[in-house]
C-alpha cells in the first residue's frame, strides 16, 4: 500500500510551504488533510478554493453542513464526518441536524431533507437527476442557483473524502472524541 505523507511548513517545497502556511493562517492548524493533499498543492489549492466558493454560495449554513454530511457519509469518509461535527458545533448547528446526520438518517424539517435526499441523487446518479427529482428540490423551496451550489459542495467534498480514502488521514488532534463510523446498514 502507497503511504503520503503529511506535510509541514519545514518542507522544502517553495509552493507547498506558501500553501501550508495559508492553511494555517486560515485554520488556525493545519489539518492533516490538507498537510496530505498538499503533496499536490494543486489538489490542496484546489480544495481550499471549494471551500470558499461553497460558503459565498446560496446555501445557508446549516444547509452547507447538511450538504457535506450527506456526501461524507455516502462516501463513509470518516475523517470529514469527524472533522465537519466539530465545524457544525462551532457553528451552532442544531444538534439534531448534527445527530441526523452522523447517524445518516432522515432530518425533521422537510426542507433539510429535500436538500439530503438531492445531494444523494447527484452524488448515487452521478448528476443524471431527472425532471421530476429537479423538480422536487425546487418545490421544496430551493432555487436554480442552489442547484448549482449543490454540485459544488459535492466537487468540494468528493476531493476531500476520496483523497483521505486513499490517505488514510489520521484524524486531527483533538478531534477524537468526535470520530465517526459509517453505521451499518
Amino acid at each position: 500500500m502507497a503511504e503520503f505523507t503529511f506535510h509541514t511548513t519545514e518542507t522544502d517545497h517553495p509552493k507547498r510551504k506558501a500553501l501550508l502556511e495559508k492553511a494555517q493562517a486560515g485554520y488556525g492548524m493545519i489539518p492533516n488533510m490538507i498537510a496530505g493533499l498538499s503533496e499536490s498543492p494543486a489538489a490542496a489549492e484546489a480544495y481550499m478554493a471549494l471551500s470558499k466558493a461553497v460558503v459565498k454560495g446560496s446555501l445557508s449554513k446549516e444547509q452547507q453542513h447538511v450538504m457535506w454530511f450527506t456526501a461524507n457519509a455516502e462516501h463513509g469518509c470518516e475523517y470529514c464526518m469527524t472533522g465537519h461535527t466539530g465545524l457544525a458545533m462551532m457553528d451552532n448547528i442544531d444538534p439534531g441536524v448534527i445527530d441526523s446526520a452522523r447517524n445518516v438518517t432522515s432530518y425533521k424539517d422537510s426542507k433539510l431533507e429535500a436538500l439530503r435526499q438531492f445531494t444523494l441523487i447527484m452524488i448515487r446518479q452521478r448528476g443524471w437527476a431527472d425532471d421530476d427529482q429537479v423538480q422536487a428540490f425546487l418545490d421544496a423551496g430551493y432555487n436554480k442557483e442552489n442547484i448549482m451550489d449543490v454540485i459544488i459542495g459535492i466537487a468540494h467534498k468528493t476531493i476531500s473524502n476520496y483523497a483521505n480514502h486513499l490517505m488514510q488521514t489520521p484524524l486531527d488532534k483533538g478531534s477524537e472524541p468526535l470520530a465517526w463510523k459509517k453505521p451499518q446498514a
